[in-house]
């Protein structure tokens, strides 16, 4: 996508060092955030479908695609991961974790696949009144990316109201902070997986973040998530 290379990467790399997350104006046109909302009714798109309320993750739906991804989705999961490595493995190298996030997504891919990984994890969620999830993080299996996305399908205030997302970091030793964000339609939020570092006053540490959706209260709210790992389920 043209408007990836667009984006100035450096601003990028120092908000997800400073705070943990970025958000990317205006990724994806108001009428393509319109083909993935009409999409989701498709059920040959997906693979598998979740009914929130059963797992306490919230109230809502999700469901995850099957491959082949769509040109879309797929493009942007390609070329945004190669500018999300390096923050990754700077945040591996200050925290002294052993891992090395290869270049390219084929080749996490086939990390995933040769520790069984095999099953699309990029998700798209449907909220109505009342709904929200729960906090939590993506993980999917012991080979994961500690960077995601989720691109933002309706307007807030205009298509629903509340539904805000939520990212919580838990500091040791420390009460937990949480971060309220409202992007618009058609905007992707970058944010960090589980944990990321934070620098004190003897080095880097490590913080956990989760994140969540507050409840929505009227409206109807779909997002799409793009992680990079696959899932054993």
């Amino acid at each position: 996508m043209n408007r990836i290379l667009d984006i100035n990467w450096q601003i990028v790399t120092e908000e997800m060092h400073e705070k943990g997350y970025a958000i990317i104006p205006k990724l994806i046109s108001s009428e393509q955030c319109t083909e993935l909302i009409i999409e989701y009714n498709n059920p040959n798109s997906y693979r598998k479908t979740v009914v929130m309320e059963r797992y306490r993750f919230g109230l809502g739906e999700y469901k995850y695609f099957n491959y082949p991804l769509p040109n879309l989705i797929q493009n942007i999961r390609e070329s945004v991961y190669p500018k999300l490595v390096p923050i990754a493995n700077v945040w591996m190298k200050v925290l002294n974790i052993p891992t090395i996030f290869p270049q390219t997504h084929q080749q996490l891919l086939k990390q995933c696949n040769d520790n069984n990984q095999t099953k699309a994890t990029v998700l798209i969620l449907k909220y109505g009144k009342s709904g929200h999830n729960t906090l939590h993080q993506d993980l999917y299996g012991d080979v994961y990316f500690p960077i995601q996305t989720v691109l933002f399908l309706n307007e807030p205030d205009e298509d629903f109201t509340g539904g805000e997302f939520v990212l919580t970091q838990q500091t040791p030793r420390a009460q937990s902070k949480a971060t309220v964000l409202k992007p618009r339609k058609g905007d992707m939020l970058i944010f960090t997986t589980n944990f990321r570092p934070i620098k004190g006053s003897k080095g880097y540490y490590r913080v956990n973040m989760k994140h969540g959706v507050s409840e929505i209260h009227s409206g109807e709210r779909h997002t799409l998530g793009i992680i990079f790992h696959d899932a054993l389920s």
